[in-house]
């Protein structure tokens, strides 16, 4: 018998490993995870290796999902969220209800429930695209599509998996399968959301960074079990409360605290991932036997599940083409209308000088100039999204071009791995089938799509559009923007120091721009002021920043990049700080 620990510290290398080694040879990390996971489970002295499906519905896919959705990007995912709720929602449940419809009919035995079931495990895509999109260098809305795609039709596909399964034991009534669906996801969104909240309320008061990080590896839990007790869906809760989580930790955490939870949930989702296709690789065995003892053999199986790929990517070829198409003429349409937002605009900048000019003639409206000004200032941030957002459907369209990416990107992974581990074990001879099924379509996808994918890029003329974060430009203009909400509030006077008390006006008088420049190693009194004087500065550049977010005039990748060196800046100016006082 060997020692678990020495499994679970094996196990934690190898997926390291591979996640070092993949990329230097082009090849898919969690294809070498799995070619290891299966050449292991063929020595002699390995005994048969089975999980409970329970530990991957339960303990693993809540924090996988949660960490994904903690770093969605807000701005991109806002402005293409008709289309990313259409490729997570509505091609998910096509393509569940064409594959069932394709099982039902092939396989002998399986009811239409059961059917739906499976395809509902081989419907969602993986992230495993995103990342080598990102390499590839593809156009950032293309990637936030699939992005967005990867991290919600998980949710989707398990919640339509459960909703079948469940109708596999009491029978398959459509309007009951509909109201279980209904009521899994709205029970979700509202749990998910109210732990999302608290979750910000209550880390924001712990300033350890230790045990704040460690209190954010139970939130996805907290989400998932109530909800699930509630007859919802607990994956869906932990996504909701991902993406409230991340929407709210640029205001709400300490720089400290976002590195440390940035550091650590990355560390999480690698080992949880690398996991689940390691462990598969190690079930692989038992699964392929059961399978020959069959009377089809594997031929059956590889049959079904090249076919089911087959479906599933011509549903998908469909559907995109549908979107495109549809998005196409959504843009032209809101181009269009771009002359009413100038509009709007030139309106709004006369009421202001009207107003300015002699306010009295508003009557009781424009009573109160606070009000007056936070209205006119809420006007302006949105007339200045809409006009972000047209410039962004203006500068990135999609075409036949990306619509190919995006079809031949939808590879299947982890999430089928580990869906299909949750099938019922009262199946009988079907349940090794489906689950061999289930890894053969993520196998060939894995092994067709991935090591092909950089080739249709190519093919396509789309190679080098993007990047894994903002371009230099936008960050320049970003940077200035961040430096000019500095100098403003120096010379306003509105900073302070970290205990209360104020700035000489010498000081302050001679920073003006030399305050966004690093100063100098010296110890002396006057130039810890300085060293204050940005501490307190990056404060209001961190308020700007917060501002810009929601304007939309910036993307997400350049926003997070602003924050970062903010947030090191910040540490590194506290530490020197720190460490003249002790002087």
């Amino acid at each position: 018998m060997i020692d678990p620990l020495i499994v679970v510290i094996a196990g934690v290398v190898v997926v390291a490993l591979a996640t070092v080694i993949g990329p230097r040879f082009n090849i898919a990390g969690p294809l070498i995870l799995l070619a290891i996971g299966a050449g292991v489970s063929l020595l002699p002295f390995i005994p048969p290796f089975a999980v409970n499906p329970e530990i991957i519905l339960v303990g693993v896919l809540p924090p996988l999902l949660y960490s994904a959705a903690v770093q969605l990007p807000a701005v991109e995912f806002r402005r293409d969220f008709a289309p990313i709720a259409g490729l997570s929602v509505l091609l998910v449940v096509f393509s569940s209800i064409v594959l069932g419809l394709f099982f039902w009919a092939v396989i002998p035995g399986l009811g239409l429930a059961l059917g739906i079931a499976l395809g509902a495990i081989l419907s969602p895509t993986d992230a495993v695209a995103t990342s080598i999109a990102k390499r590839l260098g593809i156009s950032p809305r293309v990637v936030t599509l699939l992005e967005g795609e990867s991290l919600l039709n998980d949710a989707t596909a398990l919640v339509l998996l459960r909703t079948a399964t469940a109708a596999v034991a009491s029978g398959f009534a459509f309007g009951d399968a509909l109201a279980s669906f209904a009521w899994a996801v709205v029970v979700a969104l509202a749990v998910g959301a109210v732990v999302g909240w608290v979750n910000l309320r209550v880390r924001e008061r712990v300033s350890n960074s230790a045990a704040n990080t460690a209190l954010s590896f139970t939130v996805p839990f907290i989400a998932y079990l109530p909800t699930e007790h509630l007859g919802g869906s607990g994956l869906v809760a932990a996504v909701v409360a991902g993406i409230v989580t991340g929407q709210g930790a640029a205001r709400r955490f300490t720089p400290e605290q976002r590195i440390s939870d940035r550091l650590n949930w990355r560390t999480v989702e690698l080992i949880l991932e690398g996991g689940v296709f390691l462990v598969f690789g190690l079930e692989l065995k038992d699964i392929v036997i059961a399978n020959v003892r069959a009377d089809e053999g594997l031929w059956h199986a590889a049959w079904l599940a090249l076919s089911a790929l087959g479906i599933v990517l011509a549903v998908r070829a469909l559907y995109v083409s549908a979107l495109i198409w549809v998005q196409g003429r959504r843009s032209r349409r809101r181009l269009r209308e771009a002359h009413r937002v100038t509009g709007a605009q030139e309106r709004l900048d006369r009421f202001e000088q009207a107003y300015r000019e002699s306010p009295e003639q508003f009557g009781a409206r424009a009573a109160d100039p606070a009000r007056t000004a936070r209205r006119v200032g809420w006007m302006r941030t949105r007339i200045a999204r809409t006009m972000a957002d047209l410039d962004y459907y203006r500068d990135t369209p999609l075409g036949a071009r990306h619509g190919t990416v995006i079809v031949w990107a939808g590879m299947r992974g982890v999430v089928t791995l580990a869906a299909a581990q949750t099938l019922p074990e009262d199946l009988g001879p079907l349940r090794p089938l489906l689950i061999f099924v289930a890894f053969l379509v993520a196998l060939f996808s894995l092994v067709l799509q991935g090591l092909t994918l950089s080739r249709v890029v190519s093919a396509a003329g789309l190679a080098g559009e993007g990047g894994e974060g903002p371009s230099r430009e936008e960050q320049r203009a970003l940077d200035g923007e961040l430096r000019d909400a500095a100098i403003a509030a120096v010379r306003a006077g509105s900073l302070t120091r970290r205990d209360g008390g104020t700035f000489p006006a010498e000081l302050i008088e001679r920073a003006g721009a030399r305050l966004t420049q690093p100063p100098d190693d010296d110890a002396s009194a006057r130039v810890r002021d300085f060293l204050e004087l940005r501490l307190a500065s990056i404060e209001a550049m961190r308020r700007r920043l917060h501002a810009l977010g929601r304007d939309g005039r910036y993307s997400t990748a350049a926003l997070r990049h602003a924050l970062a060196e903010l947030d090191a800046d910040q540490l590194s100016l506290e530490l020197r700080i720190d460490d003249g006082e002790d002087d």
